[in-house]
């Protein structure tokens, strides 16, 4: 399956007439933004083809030796490299690739980990790529998280002796500006060694360990100085979640708080990430300080938003001198006066406010988000995990269902690994005290058996399964929706792996949703378009909507439907991109609360919260709350709270 995702774009720089030194104007590190990670990977897997083709044409060494030196790659671990990795494999398969003279080092390793853990830095490296393609064993270089204690700091001596120059580094970078495990405060001349992992990245990597506890407390990792030492170095990032580290690595000042910042120093060095991991960059971000605009509704209100933000007014109060004291000249250009600008953008933006996401029957919708006919409409929610519906649009849900529609909820994947195993217990527990039948045994054995490093038992997962549809049901159920004939579970099989790491999007996930389409038909369909998941779900399962969307073009019903993208718990739309939005009161937010409640093996104690600690139900309410509180400071209305959403088609 192909990247399909990014985000709807509108307006803009205009980069391809202007010169590339004003593009590139705060930019420290030469950059390439690419649409999709598709066409970066593609860009990357040609820069390693070429460079090692390139190094098999050079002349023979004039020494004896009797084999040439192979051309020394490294490698970065973690999810990042994943689809450049499996790129690379397909180039080989093709013969396009030879690997037989090249070389690699990877970038790190947990410490202390069996090299056959799948939580192991570099399993997937060995499973995807290694053993997949014609490399010698001999020039595999892998960091050994099992070295004895007493061995570990010669062993890394003799792992940082053994790199010969690397010829092309390929690095990620971690949210917080981390490459490798160079942690915050790294010492530029660092080499291959031992590192005391943070509590913050231990909380990040934790997600694939199941517990903090079970998480390693330390790391083998090359040094700043080891990868500076590279001829080459190309520096990849995907996602939205990676924006703010991008933007301080590639404009921001070199500082040991940022460790990927001092990559700026080095000769050949190049930063190639999609649109979403660009956001933040200034060109992305406000590329009115950087060149000539295309000036589209959207995008004179991305900037008139920014412009409120920094003068610190409503909308109706900028003034001509804002304009023009913050580089905003050229949109005075376009033939309009800074108040009709004004005027315009203030209505632009009231007219995305609405209490009916499905459209008001019988009203003049000409300036409103959604078509007030046919009504009902039928509606379709999709949510990656059986609480993300209820988490980031509850209540535009409950509004939907309690306005007439025919809203049909799809849960996704069963989201059975974030059930801790005392919930499995509590659960059973209960159905022995109630007289259902006394299994608390046998759930104990299952639990016992578990292997660390190893999926959890089928039986395991199916006990979570049950416990987390149960759950959804009891939580639409709290707002008048049928779980009996609404409710879908998917059970995507690219989820089901037993672990953290998922698999692969395959046509089976495709056809699940599919079939649903086509059996509702729906007038309206709802996706989670955030690719800020730490887990990587929500970006699959939009994946798969999309590519469900691809296969059911020319059916006749999908000329009446719209696409609406809701966040999920960690970001929120961008008020110049927000096409709805639904305002909440008092009362439907303790709704919304109530069926966040229902699910009740998330509650308390989230399994895998990333670095934000807050319950899913706090976060909602804080990020409606405070998207209400920007409407408010622009001069709109003043709500309780508000849940955006984005219009795809």
């Amino acid at each position: 399956m192909s990247n399909k995702y990014s985000l709807p774009e509108d307006g803009g720089a205009i980069e391809k007439t202007a010169l590339q030194d004003i593009i590139h104007r705060y930019e420290k590190i030469s950059t390439q933004v690419f649409p999709a990670e598709t066409d970066g990977v593609r860009y990357v897997a040609d820069r390693i083809v070429r460079a090692i083709a390139d190094y098999e044409k050079r002349p023979a060494s004039s020494d004896f030796c009797d084999e040439p030196e192979p051309f020394v790659l490294g490698l970065t671990t973690g999810q990042t490299p994943l689809a450049l990795y499996r790129e690379l494999v397909r180039r080989y398969e093709a013969g396009e690739v030879s690997f037989a003279n090249v070389a690699v080092f990877s970038l790190d390793e947990f410490y202390p980990i069996g090299a056959d853990e799948q939580q192991s830095r570099n399993y997937r490296i060995r499973r995807e790529f290694i053993d997949r393609i014609d490399i010698l064993p001999d020039n595999v270089h892998l960091p050994d998280g099992s070295v004895p204690e007493e061995r570990i700091s010669d062993y890394c001596a003799a792992y940082e002796a053994s790199i010969r120059k690397i010829d092309l580094m390929i690095l990620g970078i971690n949210r917080n500006g981390q490459v490798g495990f160079n942690e915050p405060g790294t010492y530029i001349k660092s080499r291959t060694r031992l590192v005391q992992l943070s509590h913050e990245t231990r909380k990040v990597e934790s997600r694939a360990f199941f517990t903090l506890d079970e998480t390693p407390k330390m790391a083998i990792t090359m040094g700043i100085r080891t990868i500076m030492q590279a001829e080459r170095i190309v520096l990849l990032a995907w996602g939205e979640e990676k924006a703010d580290a991008i933007r301080k690595v590639v404009e921001g000042e070199v500082t040991p708080r940022i460790p990927a910042s001092y990559l700026q120093s080095h000769p050949r060095i190049e930063v190639v990430i999609d649109e979403c991991a660009a956001q933040e960059l200034t060109r992305k971000q406000r590329p009115w300080l950087v060149g000539p605009c295309k000036w589209t509704p959207r995008f004179t209100r991305k900037a008139v938003v920014w412009l409120c933000g920094v003068v610190g007014k409503p909308i109706l109060k900028l003034t001509y001198d804002d304009y023009i004291e913050n580089s905003l000249g050229e949109l005075l250009e376009q033939g309009r006066s800074y108040d009709r600008i004004n005027i315009d953008v203030f209505n632009d933006l009231q007219h995305t406010i609405t209490g009916w996401p499905g459209g008001k029957p019988d009203a003049d919708d000409t300036t409103r988000p959604a078509p007030s006919a046919p009504f009902p409409k039928r509606v379709v929610i999709f949510s990656p995990h059986p609480d993300d519906d209820v988490i980031s649009m509850g209540g535009t849900f409950i509004r939907l269902v309690q306005q007439g529609h025919d809203v049909h909820v799809a849960y996704q994947t069963s989201g059975n690994v974030a059930v801790h195993d005392d919930v499995v217990l509590q659960n059973i527990d209960t159905s022995r005290e109630l007289g259902f039948g006394d299994r608390f045994a046998e759930a104990e054995r299952i639990i016992a058996s578990k292997r660390k490093g190893e999926p959890e038992p089928r039986a395991l997962l199916d006990i979570k399964g049950a416990i987390r549809r149960a759950e959804a049901r009891a939580a639409v159920r709290s707002f008048g929706l049928n779980p009996d004939t609404n409710a879908h579970f998917l059970n995507m099989p690219f989820y089901e792996t037993g672990g953290i790491k998922k698999g692969s999007l395959t046509e089976r996930d495709i056809a699940l949703i599919v079939d649903l389409l086509r059996k509702v038909r729906p007038h309206q369909i709802y996706a989670a378009g955030d690719l800020a998941d730490p887990h990587g779900t929500h970006r699959i399962c939009t994946e798969a909507v999309l590519e469900a969307l691809d296969v059911v073009r020319s059916d006749d019903w999908l000329r009446e439907c719209h696409l609406w993208l809701y966040r999920g718990a960690w970001l929120e739309w961008d008020l110049g991109m927000v096409d709805m939005a639904v305002p909440l009161s008092p009362d439907e937010m303790l709704m919304k609360r109530h069926a966040i409640y229902r699910h009740l093996s998330q509650k308390d104690i989230m399994p895998f919260p990333g670095s934000d600690t807050r319950e899913f139900w706090q976060r909602a309410e804080e990020r409606t709350q405070h998207t209400a509180q920007l409407y408010d400071a622009l001069g709109m209305a003043e709500y309780q709270a508000i849940e955006v959403f984005v219009k795809m088609f």
